[in-house]
């Protein structure tokens, strides 16, 4: 994407230039952007440059973002990574077609499109009036499914699939524990586990929670709140209806118990690890070789091109079988950074008053 540099300045406050809303739509678009990192105040809504596409890129007029994890972590600094200033915030985006660079194919004007792995690696990101995007990281969008019902699920149901299937390499009739099936990423694992033929014993906290990711379709869950103070407790929970132990136990948490996950785990059972950054865990070796179990740990934006594409494919015919990342909340454009300190309230806060996900409509 080539950008001149915009002309804004000022922090949480929208920046404007004096041009009539129709002159500044032929020439600029809105966005959420950074000039440095910091708190989400630092998030200004102004105008920027359109992006140019280059030849293997698409410009997306996009109609809808999400809001994830990462991209708190990316705007913060907590996560470094090269950052073209000023930098639009976003991974995830649903949208039209509005343009094609010469070199990329598959896509025409009209196309409507979603996708991730946005606003990651210095590739600029989602939170605007429109995205100029490399052509392998978007996907046709099920005639059935919304704008906003698509970019919700494009992060999280892309990382559910990649760790199921291509890390834990989950089967039909195996047993699954997820740890946190109410998250973002929590839903999808449920929701696709089911999918792929697992039964799914999952965590919630609190009734309401557990009884949304019974609807996902869990098979047994377990409510952290009812559960006793004693160290074991959840391994006992989850043995009592997995007597064999589980095969895969999938950890959404950033502090996880890997005591408990390789207690629970039956002989060559899996652990996938995807979050908890700085968490740095007590690990019981002696029980996980003597089982001869395996741990898995992967970051969804590392994965290649192809793997996403194969992932956003079924995940397009699951999508329009009914399956749905749950939306939380949808805020404008103009609340970006107040979706960001929402975000953080509920991942790394902690507060548990964020059910689904955060969607912003440009």
């Amino acid at each position: 994407m080539r950008w001149s540099r915009a002309r804004a300045a000022g922090t949480m406050r929208r920046v404007d230039h004096g041009f009539p809303d129709h002159a500044r739509r032929s020439t600029e678009m809105r966005a959420a952007f950074i000039e440095r990192t910091g708190p989400p105040e630092v998030i200004q809504l102004g105008d920027l440059p359109d992006p140019s596409p280059a030849p293997h890129e698409v410009l997306v007029q996009v109609r809808a973002a999400a809001v994830n994890p990462i991209d708190t972590y990316v705007r913060s600094g907590a996560v470094a990574m090269p950052l073209p200033l000023p930098f639009v915030v976003g991974c995830d985006l649903a949208g039209e077609v509005v343009a094609v660079g010469e070199a990329a194919s598959g896509l025409r004007i009209g196309d409507r499109v979603w996708g991730s792995n946005q606003g990651l690696l210095g590739r600029q990101g989602t939170c605007a009036e429109r995205a100029a995007v490399d052509a392998r990281w978007l996907y046709p969008t099920p005639a059935c499914v919304s704008d906003r019902d698509a970019a919700a699920a494009a992060l999280v149901g892309i990382t559910a699939h990649l760790g199921l299937v291509t890390h834990a390499g989950l089967q039909a009739g195996e047993t699954i524990f997820v740890s946190g099936g109410s998250g973002g990423v929590g839903t999808m694992v449920v929701q696709i586990a089911k999918r792929l033929g697992a039964r799914v014993i999952a965590t919630a906290s609190g009734e309401v929670a557990a009884a949304r990711v019974a609807a996902f379709g869990a098979d047994q869950v377990i409510d952290r709140r009812a559960l006793s103070p004693a160290p074991d407790a959840l391994a006992r929970a989850v043995l009592a209806t997995s007597p064999g132990g589980v095969d895969v136990v999938w950890e959404t948490l950033r502090e996880p118990d890997l005591d408990a996950a390789v207690t629970m785990l039956a002989d060559r059972g899996r652990i996938v690890l995807m979050a908890g950054r700085e968490a740095r865990p007590a690990f019981p070796v002696g029980p996980f070789y003597v089982k001869q179990a395996s741990l898995k740990g992967f970051v969804m934006f590392k994965a290649s091109w192809q793997e996403q594409t194969a992932a956003a494919a079924d995940l397009a015919r699951w999508m329009t079988a009914g399956l749905r990342a749950p939306i939380g909340v949808v805020l404008p454009l103009a609340e970006t950074a107040a979706a960001h300190r929402l975000q953080e309230q509920g991942t790394i806060g902690r507060t548990g008053g964020l059910a689904g996900k955060i969607v912003i409509e440009p």
